[in-house]
């Protein structure tokens, strides 16, 4: 009897540990599923454009021209934003030479009544040559996550993509396959009862 109940506690343990954790998968995976699916759709119908996820864009950092204040291999997230919207001191990430750089605006201006924007990296000695300009902006900064470069990359492929949906589909069914197996147990023993009763 005393195995029987280890047994089961044991049973149950596992089955907690398995709920918490497909639980906290779902809470991580589907919304990155979802953001990264619409990205890829995106890019699909319009591949000259920057994707984003309902304003949304994120970037990896390649260099260090903005640290201390975001490191070599953070992943920011970047919001699109009006023009009213930028400030002096704002953190903005704007396409530059054909690539997305992320640096400070130091200084606000107006040339021919077009307004630009001066901008330098905090870790850079000097401004950029570039004065840019509205069109140019991607969105302005948001927040960052330390050292997650690496993983958002791994994360914007298509093959990863279809594993993680084959990895949330697993869990699911896994999940389900166990509540049957205890349902059915669960039965089995009410049915058990009933009958020695009578």
């Amino acid at each position: 009897m005393y195995k029987i109940d280890k047994i089961q506690k044991e049973k149950q343990r596992i089955h907690i540990i398995v709920k918490v954790i497909s639980t906290i998968l779902y809470m991580i995976l589907i919304p990155i599923i979802i953001f990264n699916f619409t990205l890829i759709i995106k890019s699909f119908i319009d591949p000259n454009e920057i994707p984003d996820f309902f304003g949304y864009k994120s970037f990896v950092i390649v260099s260090g021209s903005m640290e201390p204040t975001i490191m070599t291999g953070d992943a920011i997230l970047v919001k699109e934003v009006s023009e009213d919207e930028i400030k002096t001191n704002d953190i903005i990430s704007f396409s530059q030479e054909g690539t997305i750089v992320t640096h400070r605006i130091t200084e606000m201006i107006e040339e021919n009544g077009v307004k630009k924007y001066k901008t330098k990296g905090d870790n850079n000695n000097s401004e950029d040559k570039e004065k840019i300009t509205y069109e140019k902006i991607e969105g302005k900064y948001q927040f960052r996550i330390r050292q997650f470069g690496v993983m958002v990359e791994i994360l914007k492929n298509k093959i990863t993509l279809i594993l993680l949906i084959l990895i949330v589909i697993f869990v699911y069914y896994y999940r389900g396959k166990i509540e049957n197996r205890k349902k059915l147990r669960k039965e089995k023993r009410k049915k058990y009862t009933e009958e020695n009763k009578q």
